[in-house]
């Protein structure tokens, strides 16, 4: 399988998307100029450029985009080479409106932004296969080819007729019988038993709750469709190209594709990231979605897209401090990335995303985010030779499964309060400070390399998924779960005593009695070695052999068991604090003899080795000092340190030890 240090060689992308259509040709001389002092060896060309290349349908203008190709590879500088599918011309919709999503009330999803096609639909796929075939007949021997990059973001929802039938064919390939399928949706429930598959429809809009089994399936159903578009065109350039990586980039945390499955199908994992730069905690963010971007990729992946400065699609879209992107694009180094990269080299004047920042800002040459961008590929540069390929180790997973995400996002819910990705990044928030590194894996996954394994909240629990954990303790591994986990099997349908036998087994708990979710703000008082308050959600447990490290001291649940431990499996039946959870998690872990990177560190200061470097990011909001022991060289300043290192603001450096 072609890799992207196959591509880079011992250095790390820098660029971005390009998209010099919107630009008089003579701008693009300009771009390379500014491309060449930045030190940009790479941009993605043609993700957005399909009406362009295609203007009337079976026409092809490849002139400009040959030009183009042709200027960069002159100029040292590589090219991703995307699909343009992500966005089909004004007239494939409006002479082929069959290609148009449907929504969940049957209305049409209209052309005019992007991402608007059926991907079921056979038209679709004929004309995007057509254009692919063209690309890489055209440009698969170019020397400026480094990778090629298929779509943009898959991210489309399609309830119509002909994904009714796309449905029905994949529901035919997962179940032998429609009894089989009636029993596996518990269609007995509301008199929904099905008597032909025909009858069969996606969960459009209905008059009540819709049957959560089928919507689970849907779910699942739609990330396979999308994923067979993926996989359509990447066949066909890698029929072409062999040698070369092909990706798609994932949104970060996004539900409408199993990233488990897709990361299967790719050379080069790749992701798109856009913390809050007002976020106190967006650092932590970003570290959560490079490392499951990472644990996917089990190795080095790619940052396709995150911004330079503000985006457009908050309430308010802010700027980024001085040196905040610089530390941003350092961490995603840190944490494995071997490319980083931008939305976009220079700043649209027009269309929605206008007010989207780029590398080259509406400020020009003489801004502050270019100058920037400068100084972030000046460091690549440095160091790149000393970490492409090089692997982040961790010792602690922590586990996520989208199928989970999926049943427990259902509308019948216990509680609109419980948010699975706010559950699973206040985990990683907790090791994250407790500075330890952290992979995520699935729960089917085989976790015999790690001493510690957490869980956040996983309400979906294959019968495969629970006897890996039960096997991985048993094994002598360290478990921590979190609430309401295991308390479904693989079709959603609830486990006897509220959990799975095997689980309670596991944890010691005889049964779960009731779930206790809590209201909006509403906190329950515990008591333990530390007394802590929890938070969203309770539950009324009855311990069997199981040890009792907290109780509930307020409530209905006053005097029953909250946190239990028995061995080396731990289950915590609410959601700590943020501090306590980290005192748990880091009291857990150091018995499991699972260290942190460096031990004494200053509040707000990451640090993350890859290889034989360790990465010091500072977080805090203001300069911090912290001690790193032995004789270490910063590849950023090529200064020696021994012992204390201070930062400022924003500050980032580089060690690689030598000796003295």
């Amino acid at each position: 399988m072609p890799s992207l240090n196959d591509a880079t060689g011992r250095r790390v992308f820098f660029g971005g998307d390009y998209n010099p259509e919107q630009w008089p040709e003579e701008t693009w001389h300009e771009d390379v100029r500014l491309m060449k002092q930045a030190g940009v060896n790479s941009v993605t060309l043609g993700v957005f450029s399909w009406a362009r290349i295609e203007p009337r349908p079976g026409a092809r203008e490849f002139g400009w985009l040959d030009r183009l190709t042709d200027l960069m590879h002159g100029n040292g500088i590589g090219v991703v080479l995307a699909t343009p599918t992500a966005s089909p011309p004004p007239w494939m919709g409006s002479r082929h409106p069959e290609t148009l999503p449907r929504g969940e009330d049957g209305s049409v999803i209209w052309y005019g932004s992007r991402q608007h096609f059926c991907p079921s639909s056979p038209v679709y796929r004929e004309y995007a296969a057509a254009i692919t075939e063209d690309l890489a007949a055209r440009y698969g021997d170019h020397p400026a080819l480094r990778m090629w990059h298929i779509n943009n973001e898959y991210c489309t929802f399609c309830y119509c007729e002909e994904t009714a039938r796309h449905f029905r064919r994949w529901l035919r390939a997962k179940y032998p019988s429609l009894d089989a399928l009636n029993d596996a949706w518990g269609t007995a429930f509301w008199s929904q038993r099905y008597g032909d598959w025909e009858e069969i429809i996606p969960p459009r809009r209905a008059q009540y709750l819709r049957n959560p089994a089928c919507t689970l399936d849907f779910r699942r159903f739609t990330s396979d469709a999308l994923l067979e578009c993926y996989v359509a065109e990447r066949d066909i350039v890698s029929a072409r190209t062999p040698r070369l990586p092909v990706t798609t980039n994932f949104m970060a945390f996004w539900t409408g594709q199993d990233a488990w499955r897709w990361a299967e199908e790719e050379d080069v994992v790749s992701v798109d990231s856009y913390p809050d730069p007002r976020d106190p905690l967006g650092g932590q963010y970003g570290a959560m979605i490079q490392d499951m971007t990472r644990s996917q990729a089990r190795g080095p992946w790619m940052l396709m897209e995150q911004a330079a400065g503000p985006v457009n699609f908050r309430g308010v879209n802010h700027p980024k401090p001085r040196g905040l992107n610089r530390l941003w694009s350092m961490q995603a180094v840190a944490r494995g990335a071997d490319a980083v990269c931008y939305f976009q080299w220079r700043q649209s004047r027009q269309g929605a995303e206008k007010f989207h920042s780029a590398m080259v800002t509406h400020a020009g040459e003489q801004g502050r985010t270019y100058q920037e961008i400068k100084q972030i590929g000046a460091d690549l540069s440095g160091i790149g030779e000393h970490v492409a390929g090089a692997g982040v180790s961790a010792d602690v997973a922590i586990l996520h499964d989208w199928n989970s995400w999926w049943a427990g996002d259902q509308e019948g819910r216990l509680s609109r309060e419980l948010d699975h990705p706010a559950v699973v990044r206040a985990w990683h928030r907790a090791l994250w400070e407790a500075g330890l590194a952290t992979d995520f894996a699935h729960p089917e996954h085989d976790l015999g390399a790690y001493r510690l394994v957490v869980v956040p909240h996983l309400y979906l629990l294959t019968d495969t998924a629970v006897d890996n954990l039960v096997g991985y303790v048993r094994g002598g591994g360290t478990l921590v779960s979190g609430f309401l986990t295991g308390a479904a099997d693989g079709d959603n349908r609830i486990r006897p005593g509220g959990m799975d036998e095997r689980l309670r087994e596991l944890f010691g708990i005889a049964t779960v009695h009731e779930w206790w979710p809590l209201e909006a703000g509403e906190t329950v008082d515990c008591d333990g070695p530390e007394p802590f308050e929890g938070t969203v959600w309770s539950e009324e447990l009855q311990a069997s052999t199981a040890d009792t490290v907290a109780v509930y001291s307020s409530g209905e649940l006053a005097g029953l068991p909250a946190v239990l431990r028995r061995g080396s499996a731990w289950y915590v039946s609410t959601l700590p604090g943020p501090a306590p959870l980290r005192d748990l998690l880091a009291r857990v872990a150091d018995d499991a003899g699972v260290r942190p990177v460096l031990a004494d560190r200053p509040a707000g200061l990451e640090a993350v080795r890859r290889g034989d470097l360790l990465f010091l990011l500072n977080h805090a909001p203001g300069p911090v000092t912290v001690t790193v022991p032995g004789h270490h060289r910063d590849l950023l300043t090529g200064e020696m340190t021994d012992g204390p290192v201070r930062l400022g603001r924003h500050g980032v450096a580089v060690l690689k030890e030598e000796r003295p």
